[in-house]
């Protein structure tokens, strides 16, 4: 079964809830979600606090995907330039399917459901992403059409004498 994909849902308790625990659960089970294993929802909680906070100024827009109880399955925040020359792309952050619905293909849905969505953005262009080396992300998101752009060797440090590089894509839209 596929995910419904909604853009700027309602902010609820619910909404929150879900997000909270998929970004757990993700974190959890290895996911470069900006977190390393083991971490608590309160660990877990400031960060998403500040996603909300930027959503709610205007900075940030999420596109959320949604299991067929109505569960929260599937992430991706959109954060918007603010510097006047680098308007035309997005950044997409915190791209998550959680691991039960993982190995389905609804993480190709997802990143084609927000480049869809980037795709109405007024005078967006392309998004932009980045992602932990070592695991095949780029692969993956290289397999959905991004184009690796840049890397940056050892600019992740997921534990003391473990550097990943960060890996920049790019996905052009038009």
């Amino acid at each position: 079964m596929s995910l419904a994909f909604t853009l700027d849902p309602a902010v609820d308790r619910a909404l929150r809830d879900g997000v909270l625990d998929l970004w757990t659960d993700v974190s959890n089970a290895g996911g470069a979600v900006g977190f390393v294993p083991p971490v608590d929802r309160e660990t877990v909680r400031p960060e998403l606090l500040a996603h909300l906070a930027a959503m709610a100024e205007g900075r940030h827009r999420l596109l959320v995907g949604r299991d067929a109880a109505g569960e929260v399955a599937a992430t991706a925040f959109f954060s918007f330039n603010t510097h006047r020359l680098q308007k035309h792309w997005v950044w997409l952050y915190t791209v998550m399917v959680h691991p039960r619905h993982q190995g389905r293909g609804h993480g190709r849905d997802l990143l084609a459901a927000a480049a869809d969505a980037a795709r109405g953005f007024e005078g967006v262009d392309a998004i932009r992403l980045s992602c932990r080396g070592g695991l095949g992300l780029e692969d993956f998101y290289g397999s959905c059409g991004y184009k690796e752009v840049g890397r940056i060797p050892g600019a992740i440090r997921v534990a003391p004498g473990d550097d990943r590089d960060d890996v920049i894509m790019l996905l052009p839209l038009r």
